[in-house]
Formats: structure tokens, C-alpha cells, sequence
């Protein structure tokens, strides 16, 4: 009979003394290492809606969906899918906001009975283009590019009048005088195609 070696002892001494090396799951909740690769969430707070993390998810676990109601508001709402996430962190590293918009977290227990609730999702404001109504991007994305850029933010008229916008300092007596679709137009939130016409069209 082949004697154990002293390593072995050592441990089966120590699995006497501190007892087993597995957790107490499901008795007792597992708290998962700092370093655990777990679910992706979304930050409402630092999340600009840039579609950044849907861009690099090699599994196409990040979607959106744009939706304009019959007032006029449109939304961007981010949804992300926990069945088809591979939790590889792409989206983490590829997140504008500081790597904060989204983030692994240590959830490591995601079960689910029903597959409707395999999914997270978060709204976003989307600013729409004044002519064509397209959407242009998120208004948090404008506001982050914006801090950004700093001073050149006045070169663009989209920029600048989301600003104005975000301060409250636009009103709809405003926004009714540059409703003449001549040269005012170039003073619009516009997308890129409405913002090459007008300069190509309007003298």
C-alpha cells in the first residue's frame, strides 16, 4: 500500500481543523470571490446609451430598441440578455462612461424558471432630429460629448442647442421662430444627413 505523502497529510489535516473547502450553497448564501466574472448591469446613472457595448458583444447579448410615442418622446431602451451572455466583460472595457455604464457584478446565482425574465433593460432619452425626426442619439450621450469637447461644443448647432436645452434655457417661442425652413434650418438639431443638406441647399 502506497503511503500518502506529507502534502496530503497537511491538507487533510487542515480540512479537519477549518472543515470543507466548499461553501454552505443553497443552506447559506455563496458569496462569490471579488474577482468573479458575474452578471453585466447596467448603471442607469452612468449609462449614455452609446451603443458602444452592443457594438463589441461577441455573442450579441446587448441590444436596443428606439421607440417614439404619439406625443413626440422618444426613448432608447438598452436590453441586456443574461441566457446568451458569456460574461467575457467586453462590454465593461469598451464602455465610455469610465467603464461604468456597464458593469460585471458578483451575481453568480441566475436561475430562472420563466426565460421572459432573462434580461435586464434600462431608458434612455433620445433626441430626435428636427426635420426628418430620426433619431440623433441619446440626450446623455450629447451632454457626455459635450463635457468632452468643452468649448468646441459651439461649433456644433446640435450640440449647443442640446445644452441649451438640458439648462431649460430653450422655450417654444424660440423654437417657433426657426420654423421658416430656410437658413434657420442650419441652427437645428439635425442628424447627419438633414446637417449635409441644409449646407448643401440653403444660400
Amino acid at each position: 500500500m502506497k503511503l500518502p505523502k506529507i502534502r496530503e497529510l497537511i491538507e487533510a489535516i487542515k480540512a479537519l481543523i477549518q472543515g470543507p473547502y466548499t461553501s454552505k450553497f443553497p443552506k447559506e448564501p455563496h458569496v462569490a470571490h471579488p474577482n468573479f466574472r458575474g452578471q453585466p448591469k447596467f448603471n442607469d446613472q452612468k449609462c449614455v446609451g452609446c451603443l458602444a457595448c452592443e457594438a463589441v458583444c461577441p455573442v450579441y447579448a446587448i441590444a436596443h430598441k428606439d421607440e417614439i410615442d404619439e406625443n413626440g418622446k422618444a426613448k432608447r431602451t438598452m436590453i441586456h440578455y443574461t441566457d446568451t451572455c458569456i460574461f467575457c466583460g467586453e462590454c465593461e472595457a469598451a464602455c465610455i462612461a469610465n467603464h461604468e455604464g456597464i458593469k460585471l457584478s458578483n451575481d453568480w446565482d441566475l436561475a430562472f424558471f420563466d426565460r421572459k425574465e432573462s434580461y435586464e433593460t434600462i431608458e434612455k432619452e433620445l433626441q430626435l432630429c428636427e426635420i426628418c425626426k430620426a433619431p440623433i442619439a441619446c440626450k446623455d450621450h450629447l451632454k457626455w460629448i459635450s463635457e468632452r469637447i468643452g468649448e468646441l461644443e459651439y461649433s456644433s448647432p446640435t450640440l449647443y442647442l442640446s445644452g441649451l436645452n438640458n439648462m431649460g434655457v430653450i422655450d417654444e417661442n424660440m423654437m417657433t421662430a426657426l420654423k421658416d425652413f430656410g437658413r434657420s434650418d442650419r441652427v437645428k438639431m439635425l442628424c447627419a444627413r438633414c446637417r449635409r443638406e441644409t449646407t448643401l441647399t440653403t444660400k
